[in-house]
């Protein structure tokens, strides 16, 4: 059962050993006259499985692309193990070490094969090609598919491509994982098969938030985050987690 806890910014409610902390956060998308986030203060936990819901244009997507340094906010800050975002000037190199993502849409490249594609964060890293065929196969494994590793994404169902790309999230062993509607696009039977190896990732003690509107996603949270018009509208906590 989910319990809600209360109508105030989540600030007042942090976790315990803060890793990812928003004070203030607000995003404008000046070109669409679009204000995306209004003024977020949000404290992730080391280890925590949060749900970020909301309807269409709540700004799931525009928290977890500033939390993953896909973007920077207009104003606030966003800070990570105590370091602001603002200070590091190299957010690729920052995203490489830190942050896996896992979006809707699969995105695998299509000339490439799925062990291929998994290995392309450690070429960006530098990472040899013996290496990286090692690693690769390793994570296929993983995730219950390492049969495939010569297939190419048009070879592969939805579920496997979805599988495929969240080994390619852990390819550089990040301690985040920032899921934007992983389930969205699969049918029921594949996206509970996407969501136990996400939910087996929180299990060995990384850190995950994934935005959704799957209700069995959002059971498995320990805490969920609701978000209306880009702003927290409420903080809620599965009974018995957290």
């Amino acid at each position: 059962m989910i319990r809600l806890l209360r109508e105030i910014p989540e600030a007042r409610a942090v976790p315990r050993r803060g890793l990812i902390h928003l004070y203030g956060v607000r995003k404008v998308y000046p070109g669409r006259g679009v204000v995306a986030l209004r003024g977020v203060d949000l404290t992730v936990g080391q280890g925590e499985f949060v749900a970020v819901v909301g309807p269409s244009g709540s700004g799931k997507s525009t928290l977890l692309h500033l939390m993953g340094a896909l973007d920077r906010p207009t104003s606030g800050d966003i800070y990570f193990r105590g370091v602001s975002l603002r200070s590091v000037a190299n957010l690729a190199a920052f995203r490489l070490r830190t942050v896996g993502f896992v979006f809707q849409s699969h995105h695998l490249l299509p000339v490439l094969t799925a062990a291929e594609n998994v290995e392309v964060p450690l070429i960006a890293r530098g990472v040899s090609r013996r290496q990286r065929r090692k690693r690769a196969q390793e994570l296929l494994a993983r995730v219950g598919l390492a049969h495939r590793a010569r297939h190419y994404p048009g070879e592969l169902s939805g579920g496997e491509s979805q599988r495929v790309a969240v080994a390619r999230a852990l390819a550089n062993d990040p301690p985040v994982i920032l899921a934007d509607e992983p389930t969205g696009e699969l049918d029921s039977a594949t996206a509970a098969e996407v969501m136990e190896v996400l939910a087996g990732l929180h299990v060995e003690g990384r850190t995950l938030v994934v935005a959704t509107h799957n209700p069995e996603v959002v059971a498995a949270a320990e805490r969920v985050i609701v978000l209306r018009d880009g702003r927290i509208a409420a903080i809620r906590m599965q009974e018995g987690r957290g």
